[in-house]
């Protein structure tokens, strides 16, 4: 029952929204009745995604309420900007519905980064620096084809400068919050999906826009609708997202995100690299020279994202390699150096011990009756005896011991500066923390004259079978 008023609930905003969607399109281009529309869109979409905020209860709801605040304001400014020029003569730039306009951008931006950080709790140094290089590629062309002709403009005054610098700024705050988050490798549903597409209408109405302008077109009637239409679609996908069931896993946090970009992510950081010199190139096929001190800056900026990116990608690397290496010489279940690792330490500890002449102690051990135990109780229970027996032995050894995994349930320990009583006692300490209630059985060879590293662990291995040929659960030494 549940199920069926949702998908009454949804499917009948988007019928409305549709109706309203064609009413624009229907009515008189400049018409008081089309401005009606535009604003009773534009609320219905701020009132969906307060309906979606106390039906679907999402995650971060201040995102939601943030962004029906935007939608709002920004729907009112058509009706305020109506109002002042039906009433005043020359209303004049700025007014009080640019305000209105504006209002989206510090809403939406606000709400967007309370989302994004819920999305990625995780410092992802790797992300940010992809989504700013973004950015900060297309924000060069907005600044040269956008943000810099409307800063220039000498008839509207310093006011007039700053609003009318805003709102592409504005359009890039977006966008750079839009591009974080299609680049969290977080949850990708359906109404972050809708939520993407809402930020990129007016991303794409404002371009248009901008675009329109910097021709010096005037649109007709026709145009000029499909061009408002692309707003209007926004305030609906907004409130679209916030009514869908999906929302409420929108802020669900991400895994962190690999540092190795996708194949698809660097063609788009190889094009954008590309943006600053390709102006550069533009402007001087032309003899039009105009904008190197802005470009070279875009340059600058680039090239230094590109370098970050590259030292992430190096210190990666060599995170990954170190490691790898670990790995190499690590035994993977008990943690302790594994047989590689004992082959590379036993002849240097051999040779340290002829060089300082003190004594030098091997020591094989191996659990009693281990295949036994795995038996009786399972393999997982096999390898919880194998690292919790390394763990206690390893608390029992001095600082200068080594204890190494050889193979199965056999272990190795290298005892510098250890005569054969004293690695008794320390193996006698070991054989005791045995956990689980289990034994074993060791063998120990001190170190002759010339011996071989081979030589020594073969004599502590017949010293440790009998240890366990005279009853196990006890410590034998090799024939001196």
């Amino acid at each position: 029952m549940g199920y069926t008023v949702r998908s009454r609930l949804i499917a009948a905003y988007l019928a409305t929204g549709v109706v309203g969607l064609a009413g624009f399109l229907v009515v008189p281009d400049g018409s008081l009745m089309q401005v009606v529309w535009q604003v009773a869109v534009g609320f219905l979409g701020a009132a969906a995604v307060v309906v979606g905020i106390r039906r679907r209860r999402p995650d971060v709801s201040a995102t939601w309420w943030l962004i029906a605040a935007g939608v709002a304001g920004n729907a009112a400014g058509i009706g305020v900007e109506t109002i002042l020029t039906r009433t005043m003569t020359d209303p004049g730039f700025p007014s009080w519905a640019d305000a209105a306009y504006l209002s989206l951008y510090p809403f939406a931006a606000a709400g967007l980064t309370l989302l994004v950080r819920r999305r990625s709790p995780h410092r992802n140094r790797s992300t940010a620096v992809d989504a700013t290089t973004l950015t900060t590629g297309i924000g060069l062309l907005a600044w040269i084809f956008m943000i810099q002709p409307a800063a220039a403009d000498p008839s509207i005054g310093l006011l007039g400068h700053i609003v009318s610098v805003a709102y592409p700024v504005g359009d890039i705050v977006l966008l750079a919050m839009t591009v974080r988050l299609l680049l969290d490798g977080a949850t990708r549903n359906v109404s972050f999906r809708l939520l993407c597409a809402a930020l990129l209408c007016f991303l794409g109405g404002d371009s248009a826009w901008a675009v329109v302008n910097q021709m010096s077109w005037e649109p007709g009637p026709f145009a000029h609708k499909l061009l408002a239409a692309v707003f209007l679609a926004g305030y609906l996908t907004f409130g679209a997202a916030a009514l869908h069931p999906d929302v409420r896993a929108v802020a669900r946090p991400a895994p962190p995100r690999p540092a190795r970009p996708s194949r698809r992510m660097l063609v788009l950081l190889t094009a954008t690299s590309l943006i600053a010199p390709a102006l550069l190139l533009a402007e001087a096929l032309t003899h039009r020279v105009t904008d190197a001190l802005a470009i070279s800056i875009g340059c600058a900026a680039l090239f230094l994202l590109v370098v970050t990116r590259m030292t992430q990608l190096l210190a990666q690397l060599d995170l990954q390699s170190q490691k790898v290496r670990e790995l190499a010489v690590t035994d993977e279940l008990t943690g302790l150096p594994n047989r590689r690792a004992w082959n590379a330490e036993l002849p240097r500890a051999l040779e340290r011990a002829r060089r300082d002449r003190t004594p030098l102690s091997v020591a094989l051990v191996d659990l009693d009756h281990f295949k036994r135990f795995n038996d009786s109780y399972g393999h997982p229970a096999g390898d919880r005896l194998l690292k919790e027996a390394s763990a206690a032995w390893q608390a029992h050894l001095r600082t200068v011991d080594h204890l190494a995994r050889f193979g199965g349930e056999e272990f190795v320990v290298l005892l510098p500066d250890a005569t054969a009583e004293q690695a008794r006692m320390i193996l006698d300490r070991m054989r005791e923390a045995t956990p689980l209630g289990q034994t074993f059985s060791a063998g120990i060879a001190v170190l002759r004259d010339g011996e071989s590293s081979d030589e020594i662990v073969a004599r502590a291995d017949e010293a440790l079978y009998a240890a366990k040929g005279a009853g196990r659960n006890q410590v034998a030494l090799a024939g001196l």
